[in-house]
């Protein structure tokens, strides 16, 4: 078994704690089934030229709260894709930045020390953004994303009382308000419709960011009606595939998760 990185560190006031979709999403990228398909997805040498080395794969996760799931792809890069990944993050949340960073650095610094430092990625940083952020079209081959899919009458609104300086120096020196501490939790759960408000707006997306070769994996909940989401992306077109990676399988806290992975393949 793959060890969990530590979150200790993080502040449970401002940042999702990891709990039940986090774990499934670590559970998945763990599973034969799963590293079989991304080391068959991006092998080491390029189909039409197997003496020359394929691209790094570069994997982003969007919206990445405590940092656990990046840590850990970074950290057992060459088990799960049988090769290093270039790795980064993006999260609307700047406490959630901090608390990422802070996550995969120490967890690299532990495989390091640990002697398994040759199987890690290399991580690129994170961004204080919403969604992929400033990430260039079709940069992205594994894009991971464990939105906000509660479905709530209404998405998060920004407090009055943040000011622009709130997320900078100035803010760092201060205690959030409650409001601020509700919104930005909020960011983390509250979906919106159906819980799929924000996770609507990624999958417009998907054929943008991802590269030719990409894929992506999202957590879906029962109320987001996963099996309609999946014939959303196939009726992108006809390169275009979505299947469940990984399910709960079980009542996950008050919902049954799946993981759906969306993928295009090439025509013959």
């Amino acid at each position: 078994m793959l060890p969990t990185p530590d979150t200790s560190h993080i502040p449970t006031s401002l940042v999702y704690d990891p709990v039940e979709d986090s774990y499934l999403l670590l559970d998945t990228f763990s599973s034969p089934s799963e590293t079989a398909f991304l080391k068959d997805h991006f092998p080491l040498t390029s189909p039409s030229a197997p003496q020359s080395p394929s691209p790094i794969p570069v994997v982003l996760e969007l919206g990445s709260g405590s940092g656990v799931v990046s840590a850990f792809l970074a950290s057992n890069a060459r088990h799960i894709f049988g090769r290093p990944v270039l790795s980064a993050c993006t999260d609307l949340n700047p406490h959630a930045c901090r608390a990422t960073a802070e996550t995969i650095r120490k967890e690299l610094s532990q495989r390091r020390e640990d002697g398994a430092g040759d199987g890690a990625g290399v991580f690129l940083g994170v961004c204080n953004a919403d969604l992929e952020g400033p990430w260039v079209s079709g940069a992205v081959d594994v894009l991971v994303f464990n939105p906000p899919y509660v479905p709530t009458p209404d998405l998060p609104v920004r407090p009055d009382t943040m000011r622009d300086s709130a997320d900078g120096e100035e803010g760092d020196r201060r205690e959030p308000t409650f409001e601020e501490e509700e919104y930005y939790l909020g960011l983390a759960y509250a979906g919106g419709y159906d819980g799929m408000e924000v996770t609507n707006r990624l999958i417009e997306r998907l054929p943008d960011i991802l590269s030719a070769r990409g894929c992506a994996y999202i957590v879906l909940c029962a109320q987001n009606h996963p099996e309609e989401v999946k014939q959303r992306i196939r009726d992108m077109g006809a390169e275009w595939r979505a299947e469940t990676a990984g399910t709960s399988g079980k009542k996950a806290g008050w919902e049954k998760l799946q993981i759906m992975r969306a993928w295009r393949v090439h025509q013959s």
